[in-house]
């Protein structure tokens, strides 16, 4: 399973290694994709905190689980998926992701709420796909991030 996603994954990045060179870049809104390394640092028992995804805010009761991520960063791109898992409410977390990331000029797109609830935001050129799973003792986020695909002759996103 997990040689599986990690070929997916690897799958992914190649993709939007390529697709970099296609998108339009310089959106007026929102707050840039990639961060510097001050910028991701969290200290323990601090409020939300921007990880490896500018744009994304995470809750600080939530730590990130190195072996469950990867996340590609480029001048221009930055993409992959972030894991975060904490003892976090699973209602007080859909609710913080949906205030915050339109506070980051996310658009929300659509959600299914379930033990296992996935929610999809939208910006200018990219994706978040939010992937959220109650477990025995922690809730676990999974949040990817990937560029937009377009058509290179007319530069229209699809």
């Amino acid at each position: 399973m997990i040689h599986k996603r990690q070929t997916m994954f690897l799958v992914f990045c190649m993709l939007a290694i390529i697709m970099s060179g296609c998108a339009t870049s310089g959106s007026s809104t929102g707050a840039s994709n990639t961060t510097s390394p001050a910028a991701i640092q969290k200290d323990k028992g601090t409020g939300p905190y921007y990880r490896d995804f500018a744009d994304v805010l995470i809750p600080g009761e939530m730590n990130v689980v190195q072996d469950s991520s990867f996340v590609y960063i480029t001048s221009g791109l930055t993409a992959g998926v972030l894991t975060v898992k904490g003892h976090v409410d699973m209602d007080s977390l859909i609710a913080f992701f949906q205030n915050n990331m339109a506070k980051d000029n996310w658009k929300m797109i659509s959600y299914f709420k379930s033990p296992k609830t996935i929610m999809l935001f939208k910006k200018e050129t990219r994706w978040c796909a939010i992937n959220i799973t109650d477990g025995t003792f922690n809730i676990t986020a999974e949040i990817w991030v990937a560029p937009t695909l377009t058509d290179i002759d007319s530069g229209v996103s699809k």
